[in-house]
């Protein structure tokens, strides 16, 4: 899982990996650190899905361009493609939901 990465070439990443979750979060912010192990667990058991993790205050350009407005903010990508949005804390078994893709 990448993270603090203020040069990563995000769209790069996006659009060389079929399925790919982006969590954009802020170290300050609480549901973003209950969402981390979350998100550790979830990659772990779907290694199919690329996650990456974007630090907002280290990335603000990734917030103006994702149009991301709060933390933490989950955004699925297929196939270079945003698919799914959401917003807040979720627990595993609303992560495995929100993944579901046809």
């Amino acid at each position: 899982m990448s993270q603090n990465q203020p040069n990563i070439d995000l769209k790069s990443v996006i659009n060389q990996n079929k399925i790919v979750l982006v969590d954009f979060f802020a170290p300050w912010c609480g549901p973003c650190q209950k969402l981390m192990p979350v998100l550790n667990n979830f990659e772990q058991q779907n290694p199919n899905i690329k996650v990456i993790k974007i630090n907002g205050d280290f990335n603000k350009n990734f917030l103006y361009e994702y149009n991301v407005r709060s933390f933490p903010t989950l955004v699925l990508f297929k196939n270079g493609e945003e698919i799914k949005r959401q917003t807040g804390y979720c627990t595993h078994e609303d992560l495995i939901s929100f993944c579901q893709i046809s």
